[in-house]
């Protein structure tokens, strides 16, 4: 199980842990990676969003949602990769869970290094940029002007003249407070912000511990699969320089069998000439005795 299988759409195995019913960690960091990517992409889509026409305070109030998610996300992602970095650390767990969590580690911290650059670039946005507020439609100081300047008007109309002006004073002085309330709010969010840098970048950190010590096992691993192949290419040329003795002992054992045999077929005609000489002999004897 890795990070890429989920973007893939492969579904999770469904292994759990038996002793508690909860799901296995490796699993869990896997799919807060997945939540955490399909987040900061959206995130980043807001960021992307500041300082264009559709800036509006909805956005900023959906900006704020966002991060706040993001970063709840990565604390228990976090949490869960620790978890699981501690199992990986026991003898029974196997290698591939081990290289599984590697490379989960891995992709969190690619992610979250992406996260950090959207946070920086959403405090800079923000900061220049003010969200769009839709203006309420002012009365015409124009009109206001040309009302007061016909002396032919008539005492109702300078009245309405006259309140005209004050929703318009009421207006302007609700204006200038909604903006210091804006000001405000920008100013929080900015901190806000401020303050969730620094949190993730503390994650950062004990994520880079995290993958550093995932490192060493992964090398350790390594290192017991090269000894492995090693032993197993030794132990192949072993086999190959016995069987080639083998080879050889077995065709120096054929020739002197050969030998042995040649010897003793020559041994057997020896023995039988020495015989046929000896026959000759009496033959020879035999007719010089006959012989007149």
């Amino acid at each position: 199980m890795s990070f890429q299988d989920l973007e893939s759409g492969r579904p999770l195995t469904g292994r759990r842990d038996l002793a508690n019913g909860r799901q296995d960690p490796t699993q869990a960091v896997a799919a807060g990676l997945f939540q955490i990517t399909t987040a900061v992409r959206n995130f980043e889509r807001l960021v992307n969003t500041i300082g264009t026409p559709k800036d509006t305070p909805e956005l900023r109030e959906k900006l704020h949602n966002a991060r706040l998610q993001i970063g709840q996300l990565v604390k228990d992602t976090s949490a869960k990769l620790k978890q699981a970095s501690e199992t990986d650390h026991r003898v029974e767990v196997s290698a591939s869970k081990k290289v599984a969590d590697a490379k989960l580690a891995k992709d969190f911290q690619n992610i979250l290094r992406e996260f950090q650059k959207l946070q920086r670039l959403a405090a800079e946005r923000e900061t220049a940029y003010a969200p769009l507020v839709p203006q309420t439609v002012l009365p015409s100081s124009y009109a206001a002007t040309e009302a007061d300047s016909n002396s032919n008007k008539t005492l109702e109309q300078r009245a309405v003249l006259a309140e005209s002006r004050r929703q318009e004073v009421v207006l302007l002085d609700n204006e200038i407070v909604f903006n210091e309330a804006i000001i405000e709010e920008r100013e929080q969010g900015i901190q806000e912000i401020q303050q969730q840098i620094g949190e993730v970048n503390e994650i950062f950190k004990d994520l880079a511990v995290l993958v550093h010590d995932q490192g060493a096992v992964i090398d350790d691993i390594n290192s017991h699969i090269e000894n492995s192949y090693a032993a197993t290419a030794q132990g192949k040329t072993q086999l190959r320089k016995a069987a080639n003795t083998q080879k050889s002992n077995s065709s120096l054992m054929c020739l002197l069998l050969a030998q042995v045999h040649c010897t003793m077929i020559y041994y057997g005609l020896l023995q039988q000439l020495l015989s046929l000489r000896c026959v000759l002999r009496q033959l020879l004897n035999l007719l010089s005795k006959l012989s007149p």
